[in-house]
C-alpha cells in the first residue's frame, strides 16, 4: 500500500484545521497510509530579519525536512514556483508514482519563508496550489482533500464529478 507524508513546518493549533486533516486521512486510510509529520518552525529573534537570518531559517528547516525523506520517496515540494496540477493530473501523478515502484509520496509544506533550495533541488516535483496565496495550515487542508480526490479519482469513486 502506498504510504503519503505531509511534511511540514510548525503545528496547527487551531482545531477546525485538524479537524478537517484527521477526516480526510480517515478517508485516505482505504486508500493509502497517510500520516502528517510536523517539524518545529525555526525562530528568529528580529521582527525584520534580514536576507542571512532567512537563509538560516530556510537551511535548518530543510536540514530537518531532509532528514525525514527516504531515498526512493517520491517528492513534491509545495512552492510558489512550482507547477500547476488540475486534480485529474494529481491523480496520475500519484497512480504514476506507484507504478514506477515509489512506494513512498513525501509531499513538503515549508514554514513562512518557504523552502530551503537543497529540498527543492530532492524535489521530483515542484508543485504549486494555486497562484493565490494560502496560509500554511489551510494549505494542509487543501493538500489533504486533494490527495483524497486523487484517490477517488483513480478509483472512480463518485466524489470527484
Amino acid at each position: 500500500m502506498l504510504r503519503i507524508n505531509i511534511i511540514c513546518i510548525g503545528k496547527i493549533k487551531e482545531k477546525y484545521f485538524t479537524d478537517a486533516i484527521a477526516e480526510y486521512g480517515k478517508r485516505l486510510g482505504a486508500f493509502c497510509k497517510f500520516s502528517v509529520v510536523e517539524l518545529a518552525e525555526e525562530r528568529i529573534k528580529s521582527n525584520t530579519p534580514n536576507a542571512a537570518q532567512i537563509g538560516e531559517v530556510l537551511t535548518a528547516e530543510g536540514k530537518r525536512i531532509m532528514q525525514k525523506i527516504g531515498a526512493s520517496d517520491f517528492v513534491a515540494a509545495l512552492c510558489i514556483e512550482g507547477k500547476l496540477l488540475s486534480s485529474e493530473e494529481l491523480a496520475r501523478t500519484l497512480a504514476d508514482a506507484a507504478v514506477a515502484g515509489r512506494s513512498t509520496v513525501d509531499f513538503i509544506i515549508g514554514g513562512s519563508y518557504g523552502l530551503s533550495s537543497e529540498v527543492k533541488s530532492r524535489a521530483d516535483l515542484r508543485l504549486s496550489m494555486s497562484r493565490m496565496t494560502f496560509p500554511h495550515q489551510m494549505a494542509r487542508v487543501i493538500l489533504s482533500e486533494q490527495i483524497y480526490r486523487a484517490f477517488e479519482i483513480t478509483s472512480g469513486g463518485k466524489y470527484h464529478k
